[in-house]
């Protein structure tokens, strides 16, 4: 616990930060070749509809890891900041509660999800010539689906408690396995989507039993406490939380009505074309959540120990950090582009053509995108989860949904490719203006106060 303190409290901010970011983003770039390796492995060994399929299926199951996140990060904020206030028995109460309701409330969806599991894969975007893909894969990834959530509770936790290289080799683990089965499960054993589905799941479950090892090390910090039902920490769990649910289930959201928008104006070529592109999407948006994955720990820590001052040090380094990568993200599409829709297998010209369109339209919003998240991960992780909302809804509903009708609509169906970086563009403009005109603050004024009352 002391060399925690000390960690967080010495370490010169670049090299903290760095400390957190490289096992982070080398986590989660595995978990992003991962997610890459699986959609190539069914394009090349299912084809275009099976590919469509675990497409049009994923979205449901972000609904389920959406929700894991939001109570995930929620406990892991209130834990850092008890942590920061060296209130350990706190801290138990908090993983305690954490963890009980996150596999009460997933498993109630998960329930709720397989009564009806067909409907919800039609009302997702599935027809019925890829329906029996979606079932193939959803069917197996809801029946396991708790096994993804406590991977994820666990992963946020351990990190938090000062192990960020273990909760990387956590995701190294469920990676590598991950890549080797479906190779077996879908090209030696031939079980399509299904065999897709049975290796994320065994590769997710042996990443488990590699984070439960932090308790032979750690078996003073996190761990369960026996503690009464407490509604004030399970409030707060779900409000610092909400905008982490906002996150992922908006990307869950923005998919499905993708989905729906390109089968409506582009038919089974938009669809085909924005499942290459998403993949790609899922991809870098990992590394994107990376970088807001190793800023979290740090900041909710400095808040709970009121070290103010660095606060600032380390958003301005996850800033440069998050356009810094917006700009590579967006270098590769541009460059690249012939290459990514080659590693797909596509071959037929019109899918082809409209693909490469969309990645170039479509990439721009990764120039906006870095800065829109590091500012959301930064308020929500001291409490100010309103700013946090807002910054997260801006970008994925109330600028988004408007922008999906209008543009196609008036000017096309190519358009809908720009509604992604229109409306991270506009939100960091916003953002911008809020900051400039004092409607929101970077550091908030009674934490201001507070540090020169104690300075």
């Amino acid at each position: 616990m002391e060399n925690n303190h000390l960690m967080m409290q010495t370490i010169e901010p670049h090299k903290l930060f760095m400390k957190y970011l490289i096992p982070s983003l080398f986590g989660m770039m595995l978990m992003a070749i991962n997610i890459l390796i699986d959609g190539l492995f069914v394009s090349h060994g299912i084809g275009e509809k099976g590919l469509a399929g675990v497409n049009i299926a994923v979205p449901i199951y972000s609904v389920i890891l959406s929700v894991s996140l939001w109570i995930g990060m929620g406990g892991a904020t209130l834990y850092s900041i008890a942590l920061g206030q060296s209130n350990q028995h706190r801290a138990k109460e908090i993983f305690t509660h954490s963890i009980i309701l996150a596999v009460a409330t997933t498993g109630l969806i998960i329930v709720f999800c397989l009564l009806f599991e067909e409907p919800l894969a039609y009302l997702f975007g599935a027809n019925d010539s890829i329906i029996s893909y979606v079932d193939g894969y959803l069917h197996i990834i809801l029946l396991f689906g708790l096994v993804f959530v406590l991977e994820n509770i666990l992963s946020i936790f351990i990190r938090n408690d000062g192990n960020p290289t273990l909760a990387m080799a956590g995701l190294i683990v469920t990676s590598v396995v991950n890549i080797i089965l479906n190779y077996l499960f879908i090209f030696i054993f031939h079980w399509g989507v299904k065999g897709a589905a049975y290796a994320t799941v065994i590769g997710t479950f042996l990443g488990i039993l590699v984070l439960l090892t932090h308790y032979s090390k750690r078996k003073k910090q996190l761990g369960f406490v026996h503690t009464k039902l407490d509604f004030s920490i399970l409030g707060n769990i779900f409000s610092i939380g909400f905008p982490s649910f906002i996150v992922e289930g908006s990307t869950a959201m923005m998919m499905v009505t993708f989905n729906i928008t390109f089968s409506h104006y582009v038919g089974e070529t938009g669809v085909v074309a924005y499942a290459v592109v998403n993949y790609m999407h899922t991809v870098f948006l990992m590394l994107f959540i990376g970088i807001g994955a190793a800023l979290q720990p740090i900041t909710s820590y400095h808040y709970g120990a009121k070290l103010y001052q660095r606060l600032k040090q380390f958003i301005r380094i996850a800033l440069i950090t998050g356009f810094g990568l917006g700009v590579a993200v967006f270098i590769i599409g541009l460059v690249g582009k012939g290459v990514i829709i080659n590693l797909f297998g596509i071959e037929i010209p019109e899918i082809i053509d409209y693909t490469k369109i969309g990645i170039v339209s479509f990439f721009v919003g990764y120039l906006f995108l870095g800065i829109n998240m590091v500012f959301a991960e930064y308020y929500q992780s001291i409490k100010k989860t309103r700013i946090a909302t807002w910054i997260i809804l801006s970008r994925s509903l109330i600028l988004f949904i408007p922008l999906l009708w209008i543009l196609p609509k008036f000017f096309g169906p190519n358009t809908i490719w720009l509604v992604f970086p229109a409306a991270e563009g506009l939100t960091v403009l916003t953002i911008y203006l809020a900051l400039k005109f004092k409607r929101i603050e970077l550091i908030p004024i009674e934490m201001t106060e507070l540090s020169k009352k104690l300075g």
